[in-house]
């Protein structure tokens, strides 16, 4: 009987081992496969536009940008010695992307001098001022999105929904949201334009268009491109190429305002529009004095807690104080060229829609 039972433990044991013999090579097999589908997953993923330096700025509406990624790091020894003729041909004909700046910068001291403009409340030569935008919106782009619905309380959505009811956008259309950012626009235009239509959405700075670029895909917006554009220039676009221009709280950021207002117009189609969207001067005295002392103490300090940036907050704040007023921006845009202008005010004009054709 003993001896049964010891056979029966001895096989059960036998059995046991087997088990867990099976039980570590089937692990093993499925490690194995694990790693196998990381390693070809991590190699699409190296071909997918997961950094700043591999943002396509190519070919909207057909036109190839003059502007090479001048990230070099990325490049390997080789490619560096076998082109090294060929980039230094290249570079009589073209100024390098400068990462620092985002984008080409049209003022120099050799075009400008030491001509003088506001940066916030502070005088900078017009040289410097896209630098210091883009440490600005460097330093923001990652919480964006969530400082504008605290700052706004929400209410930047029904601004920017007004806005989009006032486009007049259409199936098949193109359409162009300079200074597009995080893509709260560039969204709804890609829905409403459908797959015949193409929306292009373009910011200067990289960083931020890096957030909406990542945003929108994930939103499935099969039809937008992402462009790093300057607004004074929107070199990288054909004339005549846009049935719709937006340009949603980036103006003020502008250095040339009048330069940027007409390239807008140029490459706008005959009969297009543009709205611009922006912070705009109060038309009720005590809502001023309260706006004012709620930009100053509380917007700098919500920085503070959130982005941990408060200096870019006080700027913000000192740029709506510095941008023009209603009738002047009207005044401006009918100047570059803009028929049958208007404007809107929103919240008692603390933000302002404006709105122009061309001819």
């Amino acid at each position: 009987m003993t001896d049964h039972i010891n056979n029966t433990t001895t096989t059960n044991g036998h059995i046991q081992d087997k088990l867990v013999q099976d039980s570590i090579t089937n692990n093993q097999s499925i490690t194995a496969q694990v790693k196998a589908r990381q390693n070809t997953a991590a190699s699409i993923n190296n071909n997918d536009f997961t950094h700043v330096e591999d943002l396509p700025i190519g070919t909207p509406q057909g036109q190839q940008t003059t502007m090479p990624n001048a990230n070099a790091e990325n490049q390997t020894q080789n490619s560096r010695v076998n082109s090294a003729a060929q980039t230094s041909t290249q570079t009589t004909k073209q100024t390098l992307f400068n990462q620092r700046d985002d984008i080409n910068n049209p003022h120099t001291p050799d075009t400008d001098g030491h001509e003088e403009t506001h940066f916030g409340y502070k005088t900078v030569n017009k040289a410097e001022k896209q630098a210091r935008v883009a440490d600005v919106f460097t330093s923001v782009a990652k919480k964006y999105d969530i400082m504008n619905d605290l700052m706004s309380f929400g209410i930047h959505r029904l601004w920017k929904r007004y806005a989009i009811s006032l486009s007049g956008v259409r199936a098949g259309q193109h359409v162009l949201d300079i200074a597009g950012g995080t893509g709260d626009l560039a969204k709804v235009f890609s829905r409403e334009v459908g797959r015949n239509g193409k929306v292009v959405l373009s910011d200067i700075n990289a960083a931020m268009l890096e957030v909406g670029r990542e945003r929108l895909i994930n939103a499935g917006c099969n039809n937008v491109e992402f462009v790093l554009a300057n607004a004074e220039t929107l070199a990288p676009f054909d004339d005549n190429s846009f049935d719709l221009l937006t340009i949603s709280f980036g103006l003020r950021n502008v250095t040339d305002k009048d330069a940027a207002l007409k390239s807008m117009y140029r490459v706008l189609k005959p009969g297009g529009r543009l709205l611009i969207l922006e912070f705009s001067k109060p038309v009720f005295e005590p809502l001023s004095k309260a706006y004012d002392l709620y930009s100053f103490t509380a917007l700098p300090m919500m920085g503070k807690l959130v982005a941990n940036d408060s200096e870019s907050y006080k700027y913000l704040a000192e740029s709506i104080r510095m941008h023009p007023d209603q009738q002047t921006l009207k005044q401006m845009m009918e100047q570059a060229g803009f028929e049958n202008c208007d404007y809107h005010n929103l919240t008692a004009g603390i933000v302002a829609v404006h709105r122009g054709f061309k001819a």
